[in-house]
């Protein structure tokens, strides 16, 4: 894992490596009794959920209240939180049986600043709740791209970022996506392969234009 976070330019520490180690045995554990992941090796699972998580950590830059919408097993919000500790993080995910594997991890590994919401992200009491309430909103496999920006706008400040993480449909979506009907620019694409498997990934990068 450390190999493959140099090739997409992450140093990990020996404390971050030690804690994803801690995190992929008990992704292994519970996934024997709920459903986690597909993934069941554990070089699917650093390459697939992990560094695949860490390709948006240069984004992190500058954001303090971060929101990963629809988490699932926790990517790529928790292994971005092991990576960089100063963060707020919120993670909305639908399940239930989820929740408690990230509640798990959290205490297991004593992060401080995660909130574990459970819900989806269009529903009323919790677009409420957290309306406008971070500067960088994720989300990984949750729908299009144009769906996953309508579900991630009204989480976002003014001036806050979305990232859409992207297979190697992303120019596509890119092209296809009215985002300045949404109040959107965008601002960077970040085009890379998958250290090992050489799948392809692009990174979108959006701000909110209004204040």
């Amino acid at each position: 894992m450390v190999t493959g976070a140099e090739e997409i330019g992450i140093t990990l520490t020996a404390p971050v490596v030690e804690s994803y180690l801690f995190y992929i045995e008990e992704l292994k554990k519970w996934n024997r009794k709920i459903n986690l992941t597909s993934l069941t090796t554990d070089r699917e699972i650093a390459v697939k959920h992990f560094l695949d998580s860490l390709t948006v950590a240069p984004f992190l830059q500058g954001a303090t209240q971060v929101l990963d919408i629809g988490t699932g097993a926790g990517f790529p919000g928790l292994p971005l939180k092991i990576l960089s500790p100063s963060i707020e993080l919120a993670l909305l995910e639908s399940s239930q049986k989820k929740c408690f594997f990230l509640r798990h991890i959290v205490r297991g590994l004593r992060l401080q600043g995660v909130a574990i919401v459970h819900g989806r992200a269009e529903d009323k009491k919790i677009t409420e709740r957290y309306a406008r309430g971070f500067d960088l909103v994720l989300s990984r496999a949750l729908a299009d791209l144009p769906t996953s920006l309508q579900l991630a706008l009204p989480y976002t400040k003014g001036g806050g970022r979305i990232v859409g993480m992207r297979g190697r449909q992303g120019e596509q979506e890119r092209d296809e996506t009215d985002w300045n009907a949404l109040g959107l620019q965008l601002i960077e694409m970040r085009k890379l392969t998958l250290p090992f498997v050489k799948e392809q990934r692009v990174l979108l990068l959006f701000q909110r234009t209004e204040i």
